[in-house]
């Protein structure tokens, strides 16, 4: 059999990847799953959705920044925080993948093609504070818990970014269920605080987001899907994490918790 047939998924991969390089794709195709495809993997697609994301996040830092426009019900401080944080996290789980984790950077690494729950959440969110904020704006009238929130929000981003940076390229939005060669087990950092740290960070960030718009009903929403998410989702990975690790990483899980309320 010719050398030049891939043998395995990697293999077929990384061919994809040498003949597509000079084509209208990414420099940076992942090595070791492919994009969903449901937005093209192009510089086209990179560079459109990192300036509306950069529109957005201007106009929402500057109604923050402002205190809102006088006249405009709806442009209040508190939705442009909301805008700002929502376009920052999404440009910055691309900026971090392409920076520290370039082998499986993609235009999905936006994190935009969440799946279409993950934008119902943020549209009744923003549905939810618009119509109690027209006919009832004393409900949103409470700024030490839009504080509260805005700490949240700001910690639960910085703790993702961290995570993301130190594991580096033992990262992956993708759960892994098979060990490559470059796995390693990351403990230090933020990691020695919290077990699953971008997930913790996750958690915080949409819960402080809605506590800035002080959405009731969405807070708790969120905090429930979240959860069960979460819960879910590490389950299932440290299973993988203890096939790969063995002692190491049970030893690791007994000495360092989650940090996410009721999940240990």
């Amino acid at each position: 059999m010719s050398s030049d047939i891939p043998h395995n998924f990697e293999d077929r991969l990384r061919q994809r990847a040498s003949t597509t390089m000079n084509a209208n794709t990414l420099e940076t195709i992942p090595v070791n799953h492919r994009p969903h495809e449901n937005i093209p993997n192009t510089p086209l697609s990179a560079s459109t959705i990192s300036f509306l994301l950069g529109c957005i996040f201007s106009l929402g830092l500057t109604l923050f920044l402002t205190g809102g426009i006088s006249g405009r019900w709806w442009a209040t401080s508190q939705l442009g925080f909301f805008l700002a944080a929502w376009s920052g996290f999404h440009w910055g789980e691309f900026a971090v993948t392409a920076g520290w984790n370039r082998d499986k950077c993609s235009v999905d690494s936006f994190l935009l093609d969440n799946g279409p729950m993950y934008h119902v959440a943020n549209g009744t969110a923003l549905v939810e504070y618009l119509i109690t904020l027209y006919f009832k704006p004393s409900l949103k009238a409470h700024p030490y818990i839009s504080t509260i929130g805005i700490i949240m929000t700001v910690v639960g981003q910085t703790l993702r970014a961290a995570a993301m940076i130190q594991a580096s390229t033992n990262f992956s939005h993708i759960v892994a269920f098979r060990k490559l060669p470059s796995h390693q087990l990351v403990t230090h950092g933020v990691y020695s605080i919290f077990r699953h740290p971008s997930y913790a960070g996750f958690f915080y960030w949409a819960l402080g987001t809605q506590l800035v718009l002080q959405n009731p009903v969405s807070s708790i929403g969120f905090v429930i899907v979240l959860w069960n998410f979460f819960s879910r989702r590490i389950k299932a990975e440290e299973k993988a994490l203890v096939n790969f690790f063995g002692k190491d990483y049970e030893t690791y899980r007994r000495r360092v918790g989650t940090n996410i309320p009721f999940i240990r």
